[in-house]
């Protein structure tokens, strides 16, 4: 009880977004089947990344779509993020966690995660999974007037988000030497 009463509601963590991530290179056969991929995952269709900058070398040229991506918020994502989990066996590193708090992590084949069939049109292909952790205030980051940073004991730190996605999704966190 006593624990309620001295709890800040603004020092409560919650998903701000998911992000999915298919990096595919100049290969534009590739990029179909991500988009394909990512859309039969999350039933939304993908948004193309394009090359900001020319590398000759790689064959990029700015313009050229080089991956999809999409972003999922609130209830959708909390739903996906179990499944996503699920491919890894609920198991991350300390290093899917940056200084400001947000668990990224790859999954190497699709057919891992839970209710994806493998089709052969598309064959095997990895994603990225980023999830966004925030507070109850991070809006002064993002807002049009008067623009700020969270303070300090405001931001996110890496073992309070290792905390929360054990609470939350019962995920364990191995130990790195």
């Amino acid at each position: 009880m006593q624990q309620l009463i001295t709890m800040n509601v603004m020092k409560t963590i919650r998903i701000e977004k998911l992000t999915l991530n298919i990096g595919a290179g100049k290969d534009q056969g590739l990029l179909e089947k991500a988009a394909i991929l990512i859309e039969r995952i999350t039933g939304i269709k993908p948004v193309k990344t394009k090359t900001q900058k020319r590398i000759p070398g790689w064959g990029l040229r700015p313009g050229l779509p080089i991956g999809v991506k999409i972003t999922i918020r609130g209830k959708k994502a909390e739903e996906l993020i179990p499944r996503l989990l699920a491919a890894k066996e609920n198991q991350l590193k300390p290093s899917n966690l940056d200084q400001a708090g947000n668990v990224s992590f790859g999954i190497p084949e699709y057919i891992d995660i839970e209710g994806a069939e493998y089709d052969p049109k598309i064959g095997i292909i990895g994603l990225q999974a980023c999830i966004t952790l925030a507070r109850p205030g991070y809006r002064v980051k993002r807002r049009r007037v008067l623009k700020a940073k969270p303070g300090k004991k405001h931001i996110i730190t890496p073992t309070e988000a290792q905390a929360f996605m054990t609470e939350k999704f019962k995920t364990k966190f191995e130990v790195e030497e």
